[in-house]
């Protein structure tokens, strides 16, 4: 029963790390890109703007807000 639970209390660490390099690994490009040039930054700039807020108003719409 030990095992299990010491099991248990390593899950939450294994999860953060997965996620964290899992955000590493999918923003890599993305900041490759916007070293290159100011209107590649923009572009990235008004994407991020515009992700957020999408995700701003799905929210909103799901929670009734």
């Amino acid at each position: 029963m030990y095992i299990f639970w010491e099991n248990v209390f390593r899950f939450p660490r294994f999860f953060i790390t997965s996620v964290s390099g899992l955000i590493v690994i999918l923003l890599t490009p993305f900041l490759k890109l916007a070293k290159k040039n100011l209107f590649t930054q923009v572009f990235l700039l008004c994407f991020l703007i515009l992700f957020v807020s999408l995700l701003i108003f799905v929210f909103q719409g799901m929670l009734n807000l």
